[in-house]
């Protein structure tokens, strides 16, 4: 258990170890959840998308998605636009 000291402004400032613990790094965000009894749960915000979500990206109207061959041919084609 640690012991945290509140700053005039009401801030409090979290250790290393605990930084570490939650898995984050400075300019990310935490959340927070106030629990019974005064209490509070921590945890690192994540984002909460699902890999899948991307795959709605590679849809043609009204058609299959593109092939791996397709999804090569543009790549290459983007690359070689920007050289």
């Amino acid at each position: 258990m640690s012991t945290l000291t509140i700053t005039a402004k009401g801030q409090v400032t979290l250790r290393k170890d605990i930084l570490k613990h939650l898995g984050v790094h400075p300019g990310e965000k935490i959340i927070v959840d106030k629990l019974p009894d005064g209490r509070i749960g921590m945890k690192a915000a994540r984002p909460t998308g699902k890999i899948s979500d991307v795959f709605d990206f590679l849809k043609r109207e009204g058609g299959p998605s593109l092939s791996i061959e397709e999804m090569n041919t543009v790549a290459a084609r983007g690359w070689a636009g920007k050289q």
